[in-house]
């Protein structure tokens, strides 16, 4: 079942209850990397293989997005700052027990490449926040892959 989630400001990175950092430098540009973060929003499928549904809503200003095993958001962008941050804000779900949910894409020149840094700040009922820290090296994990995977297809000849 479908929940509203409290609406939350980017502000919320810096201060959730929950807050799962991850990152890692790869080879593509940070403008190729924010290009395909904030205006290819169908292709997520492509490299973050949790996603199986990618589509932006409202021209532009929100997303649809559905996961392997039946999540689904409805999402709104927070910020959009080219090449620099990417962040949105999850409005409604089913995942039970999440309160507010705030993710955010950082991409700073790193080399000839970007530094990515994605934060996924959260709040929830106790047993949601237990969870999310427990499913930590698992999150690390399909970051580490979508971002490898998003650095092939963008950089392949």
């Amino acid at each position: 079942m479908a929940r509203r989630l409290r609406p939350v400001g980017l502000g919320f990175v810096e201060t959730a209850p929950v807050r799962l950092v991850f990152a890692r430098e790869i080879s593509a540009s940070p403008d190729a990397v924010f290009r395909a973060l904030a205006e290819d929003v169908p292709g997520w499928p492509a490299w973050f293989s949790a996603v199986t549904l990618a589509r932006p809503i409202g021209e532009g200003a929100g997303r649809e997005i559905r996961l392997r095993g039946g999540t689904r958001f409805v999402e709104t962008v927070l910020t959009a700052r080219r090449p620099e941050v990417y962040a949105y804000r999850v409005d409604v779900t089913n995942a039970p027990g999440a309160r507010a949910v705030v993710e955010e894409w950082r991409l700073a020149p790193a080399g000839t490449g970007t530094r990515v840094r994605w934060t996924f700040a959260a709040d929830g009922t106790a047993l949601f926040r237990f969870v999310l820290n427990r499913a930590r090296p698992g999150l690390a994990r399909a970051f580490r892959d979508a971002v490898a995977s998003l650095d092939r297809r963008l950089t392949r000849p």
